[in-house]
Formats: structure tokens, C-alpha cells, sequence
């Protein structure tokens, strides 16, 4: 499959994480199963967190056990440490994901430890992830580190976060070994002109470990971030269907951008992402047998496709 642009779907791991009501395990592997039919190439399905603070997480070893099966997607799982990376890895992540806040405050909140001790978490998971042995993910290698930088756009603790500090923050994590680094709209806060200047300053930084975006539509920005982000390079988006998701330690930081209407923008641009936008829509079903009355958004579930679009992965499918 040929893809302009890779869709990231996270509503496994940041959508649940801020609802309280937990969804079943077997539920939970229906919706993933359901995400993979529909073309999604890769899939955050839990965190390796402590237990007693977010519940909902507590079988992430079985659901990323089972989540490697499927065909033709990566499968990503959450890890704030040296502890939840060496679960991540037993369990058999392809990647794990670990969340470097930007904003102090957050981070104290999000993680409980400074950004800068969040960076030696990051080199001593990449020297941890560099002594597996080279066949640990059969026909995969050593499973990949990246990092995402929250509140790299504001923080509703700590107000604006300084660009200078942004940049400077991930210099310090590609020099600890991380193989890419996103920047995360965590909050909301972010505008057009901002994510193009920041990301634009991470290539510069980085080079080609510069990675995608994670952007929250809090305020109704989210899908005007996403082509800002186009506009410079980015060609990777992590979204939660139905939008569902947040943050638990940053308040008001509601909305992740809704992957069904981020396809279609993409689609209807020309810009292939491989995923069938129908089996994308039915996939909500799965979320509502497993969180029965949760609320979950999207303009085009709610209005359907246009008469007559046809998508770009199928026009150039053979």
C-alpha cells in the first residue's frame, strides 16, 4: 500500500484513558481488530502506567500480546519510564511511545518528574531497547522508541511554553537516542502559524528524526493545524475516532482531532492514507458496544460522505 500520508490512530490508549467507565478487554481487541480491517497502519492500543491511577490500562500486556497478530499495522503502547518500557517490550510492542512534556508543570502532573529526568528515561529505554537481542520482534528487529513532546504548543497549568525551550528540549532527546520526535498539541493551545514555525525549527533541529503531529481540537483548530502541518512536511497524524480522548492531567485539555473527518480532509485532497473511509465509520460500533453511551463526535459520520467522492487511496488503487 502506497501511502501520501500515515493516519495514526491513538483512541485505545489517549481516547480511554479519560473515561472512567472501562471497556472490556474482549471489547477492546474487537474495535483494534476492526481499526486494522479498515487500513489503519498503526494503533496505540494502551499505556504500561501504574494500575491504580488508570484502570482502564490494566490489561495493556494481553491487548498488545493480541494486537501483534494482526497483519500490516505497527502496533504502539504508552510508556512514562524505564518500568513500563521493559512491560511494553516483554509484551512485544513494535513501538513505544513516551511523553516528554515541555511544560514543568505537566510534567510534575503527567509523569512526576522534571522534563529533564523524562530525558534520561528516554536514554536509559533506548539502551535497554538496544540490548535486545536483533531477532526480538521476529522479522522486525528491536521494537522502536519514540517520544512525543506535550504541550509543545501551551500548557493550561503553565500558560505559553517557550519555542526556544520546545526545540532545545528535543535537541537534548535525540542526542539521548530517541529514534523520532513528535510535537503534541496536548492542550489545545495551538494555532496555523505556530506549527508551522515549530515544526519547521524541529526538522532544522532533528533532521529526520523530526516526526509527526498530535493535535487536540479543544478549541476548533485541530483540522486547520493538520494542513499548517502538511504545509511544512509532516506526514504523520495521530487521531482517535470519534474524538474521543484527553488528557487526565492537564484540565481542559479535551477533544483529540477526530480520525474519521482527518481521512476525509486527506482523502479529498489527494493525499492516500489507505484506509477505507466506510470500514472506518462502521468501526464506531465497536467503541459503543464497549463504552455503551459514551459520547463521540465527527462531522462526516454525521453527514456522510459527499455524492460522488471517491477517495484517493481508491483512485489509485489498481
Amino acid at each position: 500500500m502506497i501511502r501520501d500520508v500515515v493516519v495514526s490512530e491513538v483512541g485505545p490508549r489517549d481516547g480511554l484513558q479519560s473515561i472512567r467507565q472501562v471497556m472490556p478487554t474482549a471489547a477492546k481487541l474487537r474495535w483494534i481488530a476492526a481499526l486494522a480491517a479498515a487500513g489503519l497502519p498503526e494503533i496505540e492500543v494502551g499505556s504500561f502506567v501504574s494500575l491504580r491511577l488508570l484502570p482502564q490500562m490494566a490489561d495493556a500486556a494481553e491487548v498488545v500480546a493480541a494486537s501483534v497478530k494482526l497483519p500490516d499495522v505497527d502496533i504502539l503502547a504508552l510508556a512514562p519510564n524505564l518500568k513500563g518500557a521493559e512491560r511494553a517490550f516483554a509484551a512485544g510492542v513494535h513501538r513505544v511511545s513516551m511523553p516528554v512534556s515541555a511544560s514543568r508543570l505537566h510534567s510534575q502532573s503527567n509523569i512526576n518528574m522534571t522534563p529533564e529526568l523524562a530525558v534520561e528515561q528516554v536514554a536509559a529505554v533506548v539502551a535497554l531497547r538496544d540490548s535486545l537481542p536483533p531477532g526480538h520482534l521476529p522479522g522486525r528487529g528491536r521494537p522502536g522508541v519514540e517520544v512525543g513532546i506535550s504541550t509543545a504548543f501551551g500548557c493550561t497549568l503553565e500558560g505559553p511554553v517557550a519555542e526556544d525551550w520546545v526545540i532545545a528540549l528535543a535537541g537534548m532527546l535525540a542526542k539521548a537516542g530517541a529514534d523520532t520526535i513528535n510535537l503534541s498539541d496536548t492542550t489545545g493551545m495551538g494555532n496555523p502559524a505556530q506549527v508551522r514555525r515549530l515544526f519547521r525549527r524541529l526538522r532544522s533541529e532533528v533532521g529526520v528524526k523530526a516526526g509527526g503531529a498530535h493535535l487536540h481540537n479543544t478549541r476548533g483548530q485541530g483540522l486547520a493545524n493538520v494542513v499548517a502541518a502538511l504545509d511544512v512536511g509532516v506526514t504523520t497524524f495521530d487521531s482517535s475516532q470519534g474524538g474521543i480522548g484527553g488528557c487526565p492531567y492537564a484540565p481542559g485539555a479535551t477533544g483529540n482531532i477526530v480520525t474519521e473527518d482527518l481521512v476525509f480532509l486527506l482523502e479529498a485532497m489527494g493525499l492516500r492514507t489507505g484506509i477505507d473511509i466506510d470500514k472506518l465509520i462502521a468501526a464506531r460500533d465497536r467503541v459503543r458496544e464497549g463504552v455503551p453511551g459514551e459520547s463521540m463526535y465527527g462531522h462526516v459520520p454525521d453527514a456522510g460522505l459527499p455524492r460522488g467522492f471517491v477517495a484517493a487511496t481508491v483512485k489509485a488503487a489498481p
